[in-house]
């Protein structure tokens, strides 16, 4: 299941729906939240986070069947909020069911990395009156590497 939405989304509903019944032995989750960025700390932080509607679920596709071709995988669930955002909202939902936890844990950092540096997402942040257009940055393209053969 992959899903973009504006609408925040329950960690134990989607939990529950990784699980088949006879079959999973593990459950790996990652939940991201929008932090304070912010060095001010009454200083009020949002995200406004775009993407191109198709476009976004075709890459979370690509990227979800990538890690079903490494690994043994029972189902993968991708929840990716977009929209304005506030510091503490949930915005991103990765959760992997496999028979054994090693293939669980691994599937899930993958779709993590590859999320954060390939998917179709624009990500401004804001503080106050100021605000700015993320750039990738070089510590995401070193989590990629780990990946490459």
């Amino acid at each position: 299941m992959i899903l973009v939405q504006e609408e925040d989304f329950h960690v134990d509903a989607l939990y529950k729906r990784l699980l088949k019944a006879n079959e999973t032995g593990a459950v790996a989750m990652f939940v991201g939240l929008v932090r304070q960025f912010s060095d001010l700390p009454n200083e009020a932080c949002q995200f406004e986070l775009e993407h191109y509607p198709g476009m976004t679920e075709r890459n979370l596709q690509t990227i979800v069947d990538e890690a079903n071709a490494r690994w043994p995988l029972l189902d993968v669930c991708v929840v990716h909020r977009v929209g304005r955002l506030s510091v503490d909202d949930q915005i991103v939902f990765v959760g992997v069911s496999a028979a054994h936890r090693a293939e669980a844990f691994q599937a899930c950092d993958f779709i993590m990395d590859y999320l954060k540096s390939r998917a179709a997402f624009w990500k401004k942040e804001s503080q106050g009156a100021n605000s700015h257009w993320v750039e990738a940055n070089d510590r995401d393209e070193v989590s990629l590497a780990r990946w490459k053969p």
